[in-house]
């Protein structure tokens, strides 16, 4: 039987961080943006609405909720409408602790989670984008080499999210010649670890709110039970899925926030006299953004319930991260075409959720669901 019912705690979440959204993330938005960074401010008064150590087990010291991938897509949609780049940054950490959760063996998780549940801010990330690879994870060039019995990891990694001031980072590298995925772990690197760089990165275009950070490792040795998962390390798939739920959800929100902020524009503005909304090809492209809203939100909701029921979720996934990928970004740019010319002027926030959105469609790495 197929439910698309919440929970009472799933619905009190997704209220509270809307309104966390709406009062705290938009209002900051287009500063943050040109400020290429978020407050810290903000960012500690979104680490005490607890909802970094939720899932953590109480035996670390978290809530002990239970880990739920459907939760976690609730969390990004009501932040991502708020502002996408705060809202990566402020569960940027979740990019290291929910692989933790999935994954890690229980020595891993005694070991670093604490630190994620205390008042105090603790910053981790993902390090997964390279500049050759792309998309194409099979292509990743860091490598992880055994050394006794530890490894050593070289390589560089680019738009890492909210890499300057992370403590610890989760970097995928290429353990083994095994073809594909198979040969590619995840490593728990300290970021104070010998031959760890992190230099800003300043090219980028959208999301900037995020802070991304270009990380090299200049053959960083890594000592003890580094790779996640323990012993030959655990499956990656999981974790994919986890970053396409997230990254599809918070694009989502995103481009809900563009068609709420479309339609009373619509309405008011007054094109050969009449309103532009009574426009048949106004009118259609505002009815397609509503309907596509929701066809994305039930994709996300429905590879969220395959992973959170512990089946396969690479399949629904990729389904709804090609979907949202494909749309979202239509969606935040027919915003802009209603709007015309006024679009493009910086006192509204279409150009920059044009920018934002164009980077969601085009790098998975920025949340995890």
């Amino acid at each position: 039987m197929i439910s698309f019912a919440l929970t009472d705690e799933q619905n009190q979440v997704r209220d509270t961080l809307t309104a966390f959204a709406e009062n705290e993330l938009a209002p900051r938005a287009r500063s943050a943006d040109e400020a290429r960074g978020a407050p810290t401010e903000l960012l500690d008064t979104a680490w005490s609405l607890g909802f970094t150590g939720l899932s953590i087990p109480e035996g670390c010291g978290g809530g002990g909720a239970p880990r739920s991938h459907l939760t976690g897509a609730l969390m990004l949609e009501a932040l991502g409408y708020g502002c996408a780049g705060l809202a990566g940054a402020a569960l940027s950490s979740m990019l290291f602790v929910n692989p933790l959760i999935d994954l890690g063996s229980e020595e891993q998780k005694l070991r670093y989670l604490p630190a994620f549940c205390g008042e105090t801010r603790c910053a981790a990330s993902l390090a997964l984008h390279e500049a050759a690879s792309g998309v194409d994870l099979a292509g990743i060039a860091t490598r992880a080499e055994r050394c006794g019995t530890g490894w050593i990891i070289t390589g560089t990694k680019r738009l890492v999210p909210m890499g300057e001031g992370a403590n610890h980072l989760l970097v995928l590298a290429r353990a083994s010649d095994a073809r594909g995925l198979a040969g590619i772990r995840a490593f728990i690197v300290g970021t104070d670890a010998a031959g760890v760089t992190i230099a800003p990165e300043r090219g980028t275009i959208g999301l900037t709110a995020l802070g991304f950070a270009r990380v090299e490792f200049a053959g960083v040795r890594l000592e003890g039970d580094a790779v996640l998962g323990g012993g030959d390390g655990a499956d990656i798939r999981p974790l994919l899925a986890s970053l396409r739920i997230g990254g599809a959800a918070l694009a989502t929100g995103l481009a809900r926030a563009v068609t709420d902020f479309a339609i009373p524009y619509a309405k008011q503005r007054v094109a050969f006299g009449e309103p532009i909304a009574r426009k048949q090809s106004i009118a259609f492209m505002l009815a397609d953004m509503h309907i596509e809203c929701d066809a994305m939100r039930w994709m996300v909701w429905k590879a969220a319930a395959e992973a959170d029921a512990g089946r396969d979720a690479t399949r629904a996934s990729v389904l709804a991260r090609n979907y949202v990928n494909r749309h979202a970004f239509k969606i935040a740019d027919d915003g802009l075409q209603i709007f015309g010319g006024h679009g493009y002027i910086r006192d509204l926030p279409l150009e920059m959720w044009l920018r934002n959105m164009r980077m969601l469609t085009i790098h998975d790495a920025i949340a995890a669901a």
